[in-house]
């Protein structure tokens, strides 16, 4: 055989081998967003006195209730898995992985149209915290979902298998809210609004991510396959 013969075979090799380090590297940039915004504010806790929340231990439990630590958690560990190897398959990535880019999307609409004009006042690492948590990270992992994927992965039965995340948080914060008080978003403050009206909320916000489910599901099927 002839080199011309063989040089398209290379050629393609050699793209697809790009394309992996590319997607690689996509994939961990966006891991230490994520990662940095998570520690800033762990730091964050960690150096706080005690004040409304009490103990560290209530500081950090507190921490993690927040649906924007957990859906960036998400991010972090999907691009982590996808970073070693980013052609990961299999029904529990996938889930995972929608999971992370819904839950991370409601978390970036929900702060930019509701919760950012709060006024509060944040420290120099509090803002960059909150631009990683609320900004980059959400942004970023659609653009990168957009730019390599992996895809098609998402199936029915995955999108299905997305919504028992989101329905768990929410009874976990209804729960704690109900036995200690403390709510981690103020349209959720079952005590301060009533719980038909938290309830609400939430049911908006639930009906945002399965929409947002449905869409992606839809993109798969008209966006080029990746890897």
């Amino acid at each position: 055989m002839t080199t011309e013969a063989r040089t398209p075979g290379a050629a393609g090799a050699r793209t697809g081998s790009a394309g992996l380090a590319a997607a690689r590297v996509l994939h961990a940039l966006l891991g230490l967003a994520a990662a940095g915004g998570v520690g800033l504010e762990v730091s964050r806790a960690l150096a706080e006195g005690p004040g409304d929340a009490g103990t560290l231990a209530e500081r950090l439990i507190r921490l993690f209730s927040y649906f924007t630590i957990q859906s960036n958690l998400l991010v972090l560990v999907a691009s982590v898995l996808l970073a070693a190897r980013p052609a990961r398959a299999g029904r529990v990535m996938a889930v995972l992985h929608l999971d992370a880019l819904l839950c991370i999307a409601v978390t970036g609409v929900v702060y930019h149209t509701v919760l950012a004009d709060a006024g509060v006042d944040l420290t120099p690492s509090g803002d960059l915290a909150n631009f990683l948590l609320h900004t980059v990270t959400p942004i970023g992992a659609w653009v990168v979902w957009l730019l390599v994927g992996p895809r098609p992965r998402f199936a029915g039965a995955t999108v299905a298998w997305s919504v028992v995340y989101p329905l768990a948080w929410i009874g976990y914060t209804f729960a704690r809210g109900a036995a200690t008080g403390w709510y981690p978003y103020p349209f959720l403050d079952a005590g301060a609004l009533g719980l038909a009206t938290a309830a609400r909320n939430t049911a908006l916000v639930a009906v945002a991510f399965l929409v947002l489910a449905v869409l992606v599901r839809l993109l798969e099927r008209v966006l080029p396959r990746v890897p």
